[in-house]
């Protein structure tokens, strides 16, 4: 069991380590609510990881009726531990209503497509502020939600080891539109080349010369995880976040991910635009 997972994964592998455990023992999950005279759904709630933190009295009776062996059920406690840290955005529910800062928090690997707007962990806070100011939300909740994806940003600085590789393919459509001032549309696309410098920091620029290319239908997010944990795909619609988690289902996208990827300008090459682009507007 790695250290390295944060309370999001901790509570997803748990709930799945929960379900073996219980098939492997033989009982259904109403046999096992009926064993402890839990409500019937209870285990299929925690199977499904419809929990926010497990109590720990509940995980030690599930590991005894299940008959887990003294290093199973030490894994799966430290596992319960992690997933009753309580993570920075829940401090934001007005803000997130689903896990994805959580994902995005215990991440190793971040690939993003975005074809319309510049990626979250890479906008400046003019920028979020630009972006925002065009939905129906009031000026307090925007402040808090330029707040809560300035702290989301703060997991490229981790000085620790930790900090995840970001591979973030953007398109000139996303750089053309005009928001802001010039200055601050100047200082964002001097942010983006600052950041494409960094070592965890891959950028990738698809032109319009490029032509149609996968991923056109709308961004895409995905988080990959440490010792094989599954990974978990996020794809965005006019209203809301919708999570991917069904292996095949996010292995498509991976590889719409990683065609839109070749398509575009390398690295060195995006940096070059970008820095002609940031020189264009002075």
């Amino acid at each position: 069991m790695s250290s390295a997972y944060g309370a999001t994964v901790a509570k997803r592998r748990l709930s799945r380590r929960l379900s073996e455990l219980r098939v492997e023992s033989g009982y259904t999950a109403n046999q096992v609510c009926d064993r402890l005279n839990w409500g019937r759904g209870k285990v299929g709630r925690f199977e499904a990881n419809v929990w926010v933190r497990p109590e720990m009295s509940d995980i030690r009776d599930l590991l005894r009726i299940y008959g887990a062996d003294e290093e199973v059920a030490k894994d799966l406690e430290e596992l319960a531990a992690l997933a009753r840290t309580r993570a920075w955005w829940r401090d934001y529910s007005d803000v997130f209503d689903n896990e994805f800062p959580g994902f995005e928090d215990d991440a190793v690997r971040i690939s993003t497509y975005m074809p319309l707007i510049l990626p979250a962990p890479l906008q400046t806070p003019a920028y979020m502020e630009a972006q925002m100011r065009f939905g129906t939300r009031s000026s307090a909740w925007r402040n808090r939600a330029v707040g809560a994806r300035l702290r989301r940003q703060e997991i490229l600085d981790r000085g620790d080891g930790t900090a995840p590789d970001l591979v973030s393919v953007i398109t000139e459509a996303s750089l053309m539109y005009r928001w802001g001032s010039q200055i601050e549309r100047r200082a964002q696309i001097g942010h983006l080349v600052e950041m494409s410098r960094r070592s965890n920091i891959e950028l990738r620029l698809l032109r319009f010369a490029d032509g149609p290319h996968p991923g056109m239908c709308g961004p895409i997010n995905i988080f990959d995880f440490p010792d094989g944990e599954p990974s978990v795909a996020y794809v965005e619609t006019d209203f809301a976040l919708q999570e991917v988690s069904k292996p095949k289902e996010v292995e498509g996208y991976k590889e719409i991910f990683d065609q839109a990827r070749a398509a575009a300008l390398e690295s060195p090459a995006t940096t070059a635009y970008l820095k002609q682009l940031a020189e264009s507007l002075e």
